[in-house]
């Protein structure tokens, strides 16, 4: 049943704040002015109380990662150093990843590559391992990597897929690795069509043979996505514009049940894929998410059918008419937790209503809301967040793929923010210093480890230290 405008004002209405305050994370930030100096530094606050986070970062003497007093890194991959099991170099590009618990202690990650194009365009693209291969001619994949204390191995998980991006966990221990571009058949080098999902075991190779797209998750630009343990949908972003991407919801169909290799059996139209359609407390629709300017904004959620999800003659963005769906530029990552999605728009310009330097929302699906969570004015300390994943010791840890430097930072509960890493690794020149983003921020099952990636050259990393619950600020 959806939920119209008129229900949708009549619960802010009756409720209040407590739609406003919907997910434990609460507003994370403002405007520039919320993410201050002092919070990156860890300083005192202004009442002379110990700052939140660790201190301020110290610069690396290898240049690669600056971290905390007492925190440490260890380089678990890196492109072009470091090899397969099979021999190969491990491939470049490394995006979003999700760590899972592995036989006898171990952790089992997969590693997304994004990599897009013909395997020539690449130095180093995911191998073509036999059985494992979509399209021969795509350089794009994941690879597994286990991780132990004295060891580290890494094979290949999916080979011949495309612009790998951010994708996603979900609850029976695979991951969802998703291709972030539109490309068919005969275009830029392809023999297949692009833009699926892919469902990639990291615990049995034999299940990742013959790799199969998801299509009935659609083809588009795939971003990221999260699975609903309690109802059973899937939330996917695309990043893509002219126009801007959507937020999607797909629903399975009735009688089917998640489990490890399920999605490879449904029919290409199963279930229903749908893209939202916001409208703010008064039933007014909203055509952009980057008309939210406070957040604590909380939008009223619908969800509109998809016309042709497999993109046959129109991208599924372009289906829609003005009016019709709400759009967001850079859709990115995603992650689960306190019962809903929270879901990231790295910026805006001037493709948008109003300019931002990066936004985070929380879905709700019990409440169908949306809730503006992090608001970076343009011109802050921190632009561009991307990845994301929520801490096991109290709110976001998000990673930075904007200007200058690049960061991962957390943002506690109430809104304050503090520095945990920022890349030291110069692939520009020393007169035109350039940073390679962060991606794959994810924390180890027993919460001992971050995990992160330094996209170019491509780098797994892995940051120990004294973690601490977060105080609210």
């Amino acid at each position: 049943m959806s939920l119209t405008r008129r229900d949708f004002a009549r619960s802010t209405a009756v409720t209040g704040a407590g739609v406003v305050l919907a997910g434990s994370v609460g507003a994370l930030a403002t405007a520039p002015q919320a993410l201050a100096a002092t919070d990156l530094d860890g300083a005192e606050d202004a009442h002379g109380h110990p700052g939140i986070g660790y201190g301020p970062l110290v610069p690396d003497p290898d240049g690669v990662l600056a971290l905390p007093v007492g925190f440490s890194y260890r380089v678990v991959t890196y492109s072009g150093r470091t090899r397969l099991e099979s021999g190969e170099s491990t491939p470049s590009n490394h995006d979003g990843t999700a760590a899972f618990a592995g036989p006898r202690g171990a952790v089992l990650l997969v590693n997304n590559h994004e990599l897009k194009g013909p395997r020539a365009d690449w130095e180093h693209p995911v191998p073509l391992t036999e059985g494992l291969v979509y399209d021969p001619a795509a350089a794009g994949g994941c690879t597994v990597v286990e991780v132990r204390r004295d060891r580290v191995a890494e094979w290949v998980g999916v080979a011949g897929t495309s612009t790998n991006c951010a994708g996603g966990s979900t609850p029976w221990g695979t991951w969802l690795t998703c291709e972030e571009t539109e490309d068919r058949a005969g275009q830029n080098g392809m023999t297949k069509d692009h833009g699926y999902v892919f469902e990639v075991d990291p615990a049995d190779h034999r299940a990742n043979r013959a790799p199969k797209p998801l299509k009935a998750l659609g083809r588009y630009a795939h971003e990221a996505v999260v699975v609903d343990p309690k109802r059973g949908h899937l939330f996917l972003t695309e990043d893509a514009s002219g126009p801007n991407g959507l937020f999607y919801r797909w629903t399975p169909p009735e009688g089917f049940h998640h489990g490890r290799g399920r999605l490879r059996t449904l029919a290409d139209d199963a279930g229903v894929l749908q893209a939202f359609r916001c409208f703010d407390s008064g039933g007014r629709f909203v055509d952009d998410l980057s008309r939210a300017t406070r957040t604590g904004t909380v939008y009223g959620v619908d969800w509109v059918d998809v016309p042709d999800r497999d993109a046959a003659t129109v991208p599924v963005r372009k289906q829609f008419t003005d009016g019709q769906v709400t759009r967001a530029r850079k859709l990115e990552g995603m992650w689960w937790g306190d019962g809903g999605v929270y879901v990231v728009s790295s910026y805006a310009r001037e493709e948008s209503p109003v300019q931002h330097d990066g936004q985070v929302w929380f879905y709700d699906p019990r409440r169908r809301t949306l809730t503006l969570k992090v608001l970076l004015g343009t011109g802050g300390t921190l632009d561009g967040p991307d990845n994301i994943t929520v801490s096991p010791y109290g709110g976001l840890v998000i990673a930075e793929d904007g200007e200058g430097a690049q960061h991962l930072f957390g943002a506690t509960d109430s809104g304050r923010t503090y520095p945990i890493a920022r890349n030291e690794l110069n692939i520009g020149t020393e007169a035109a210093p350039e940073y390679s983003e962060f991606t794959g921020v994810t924390f180890s099952p027993d919460g001992h480890t971050l995990f992160a990636n330094i996209q170019q050259p491509g780098i797994m990393l892995a940051i120990t230290g004294p973690w601490k619950r977060q105080r609210r600020g």
